[in-house]
């Protein structure tokens, strides 16, 4: 199995030219859309429309009226939202529907659409991961790191090399052996590795060290979200 990653948003741009039919993408933003998906479809919410703006999101809205609107913008609720972006806000809506946007999350999941299967993962659900991946056996695994604006988030990064971790006999390109050795380094110590993380500090700084902390929580979950025809719906491992 070939394992690549994609270390950045520039990179993400470039997906919907790539030829994905064969490839497992497996999308990560730790802190924290991916965490967030994780955690609500955990906790029994239904489906997650993920979308790549605020207008395309009131949009749906208009046509799913009794849908929640999540999402953030500069790591913030948007203004006339029903929740933001936080995981622990999403642990008490069971079978809900949302719709969301997030600044790049999002827009990582739905650049890879049209692959063969798409992953929504964090740290949260890793080992559920790893095992789906081993039973489907994909010909190319493909791990996005969704970044934060425009610049790499190392977390994203750390997350994709704990998951080449899991695979000793993939075939690793130079950005995926990055991944991982970014991973080794630092994996004695996860949580630290994410507070010392600009998105992490950020968020440390608006007195949300418990997302952080919630974020670096390893395989809690034992389910996956999968993209499908615009909709994220759970998969049990």
């Amino acid at each position: 199995m070939k394992i690549d990653v994609v270390l950045s948003p520039p990179e993400i741009d470039l997906l919907p030219q790539r030829d994905l039919k064969n490839t497992t993408a497996v999308v990560f933003d730790v802190l924290r859309a991916t965490s967030t998906i994780v955690t609500a479809l955990a906790h029994g919410v239904a489906e997650i429309f993920p979308v790549r703006t605020i207008e395309e999101a009131q949009s749906l809205k208009a046509r799913m009226p009794g849908a929640k609107l999540g999402g953030e913008r500069h790591g913030d609720k948007i203004d006339g939202f029903d929740f933001g972006n936080s995981p622990l806000e999403y642990r008490e809506i069971a079978n809900a529907q949302i719709i969301t946007t997030t600044t790049n999350g999002t827009i990582a999941l739905r650049a890879c659409e049209h692959a063969r299967e798409v992953i929504a993962g964090a740290l949260l659900n890793l080992g559920a991961i790893a095992k789906h991946v081993l039973n489907t056996e994909p010909a190319e695994l493909l791990l996005v790191c969704a970044g934060t604006f425009r610049d790499l988030a190392f977390e994203d990064v750390l997350a994709s090399g704990m998951l080449c971790s899991r695979f000793p006999k993939g075939d690793l390109t130079d950005s995926a052996q990055t991944a991982l050795a970014v991973f080794e380094q630092h994996k004695r110590d996860l949580l630290g590795a994410l507070r010392s993380s600009q998105n992490g500090r950020v968020l440390i700084s608006k007195n949300r060290d418990d997302e952080v902390r919630w974020c670096a929580r390893v395989s809690t979950f034992d389910v996956l979200g999968v993209l499908q025809n615009g909709a994220i719906r759970p998969l049990r491992t």
